[in-house]
């Protein structure tokens, strides 16, 4: 409820004590409740900023009739409607107007101008007349509580329209930096992927025909090896598997280099995902659930690549999560732009928040005896797509990689 950073004097507080003050020292009269309410203005004129609670909603309501009672009393302690002190009614009315509404602005006005006049109530007219010059004189005070309301709240509700701009610019020069970041970082991504590209292939087209040698020879070395030789068998036969591991990787990194030019046509997304989960639940046992939204759009995508992202993403999620932990593939309408986002939780140990910035480079991966293309090709076939991919995750909660795809081509 207190405010902390109201809990220290301002510049204005000594302003606020020194006009109370005056008002004390100039005063005609030597009234003691007088000067007692003028003793709690001056302490609620200062306490109101230092509690929270009066500075919006009921609080602030609550503040101004404070004000507007104290305010009626000090007019009715120094003579009533002859009361010097009736500017005292402006306080209400301005702290209406710089905090409330039209409305409220209104209202309060109105109640400062009823106060005043019901003074009077208390004038034996049976006694004294109410001249028209004094009652013009009233109804000049009255105006200007009006006029003072008006103006006040004019000028507040046009700093509020600026502040309210200033703070739409910041957030839009706000979102304006962090896309410009995700764009420097995009495109220092495609140089890396491009450089790595080039390198990758031609080491692979290297390394092809000396592997089809070395595997032409240890098939040949091992039907010409005699039966009894077990192990000179066996060595021969590691020699075979693992030049074909070598050349599946080889062709992981070809498959990485390649050009890739999508064929765009419409495409249901949440039926490609169904078809990965399907396979993947069937071939690994595990819990894959699936949770769409029903007015998703047709997203311009090359089927056949973006189902080998969703396997790719699919599978290295059931195989972060521990046995018997669930993934959940949820796609819904995407909260920016006009597209759609698709989302791959699995519940598993997260990433290494050292991997988070790179996780999508080349080689580099969090898995044993991993070689890091999978999230490479994932990243390269959805740039293509124009859209984005990304990854959420806290070490021991879980990952959550989210791929966003426009619902229009960079052609349309």
């Amino acid at each position: 409820m207190w405010s902390a950073p109201g809990s220290a004097w301002r510049a204005q507080d000594l302003v606020w004590l020194a006009l109370f003050a005056g008002l004390h020292l100039v005063s005609p009269t030597t009234n003691p409740a007088e000067t007692q309410i003028l003793v709690l203005l001056a302490v609620f004129q200062l306490l109101e900023p230092r509690v929270s609670w009066f500075r919006a909603g009921a609080g602030a309501y609550t503040a101004i009739a404070v004000k507007l009672l104290l305010g009626h009393l000090l007019i009715g302690v120094t003579f009533g409607i002859e009361s010097s002190y009736y500017p005292i009614l402006l306080l209400p009315v301005v702290s209406a107007a710089t905090t409330l509404g039209w409305g409220g602005t209104l209202v309060f006005t109105l109640f400062a101008c009823a106060s005043y006049l019901s003074f009077l109530l208390f004038v034996d007219f049976s006694q004294l007349e109410l001249p028209a010059v004094e009652a013009r004189e009233l109804g000049l005070r009255v105006l200007f509580f009006a006029v003072v309301g008006f103006l006040t709240h004019q000028l507040a509700e046009a700093n509020r329209r600026e502040a309210r701009r200033y703070q739409q610019t910041a957030e839009q020069l706000a979102e304006s930096n962090r896309s410009l970041r995700e764009a420097e970082a995009a495109v220092r991504r495609a140089d890396r992927l491009a450089a790595l590209g080039q390198l990758t292939a031609g080491l692979a087209h290297e390394l092809r025909n000396p592997l089809g040698t070395l595997r032409s020879s240890a098939e040949l070395l091992k039907r010409r090896l005699p039966a009894e030789d077990e192990v000179a068998r066996e060595l021969a036969g590691f020699l075979s598997s693992e030049v074909d591991r070598t050349n599946s990787l080889v062709t992981r990194f070809l498959e990485f280099a390649r050009p890739f030019h999508p064929r765009l046509e419409p495409t249901d997304l949440a039926e490609l995902a169904d078809r990965s989960v399907a396979r993947i639940a069937a071939e690994t046992g595990a819990a894959i659930y699936t949770n769409h939204s029903p007015d998703l759009p047709a997203i311009p995508a090359d089927a056949e690549w973006m189902e080998r992202v969703f396997d790719n993403l699919i599978r290295n999620a059931v195989e972060a999560s521990s046995p018997g932990g669930a993934v959940t593939v949820k796609t819904r309408r995407a909260d920016r732009g006009d597209g759609v986002e698709v989302s791959v939780i699995d519940r598993g140990p997260g990433i290494d928040p050292k991997l988070l910035d790179t996780i999508f480079n080349p080689f580099v991966t969090g898995k044993p005896g991993g070689v890091g293309l999978g999230l490479a090709i994932v990243s390269k076939i959805v740039d293509e797509h124009r859209g984005t991919v990304t990854v959420e995750s806290e070490p021991g909660q879980g990952s959550v990689f989210k791929v966003y795809l426009p619902s229009k081509s960079i052609s349309q």
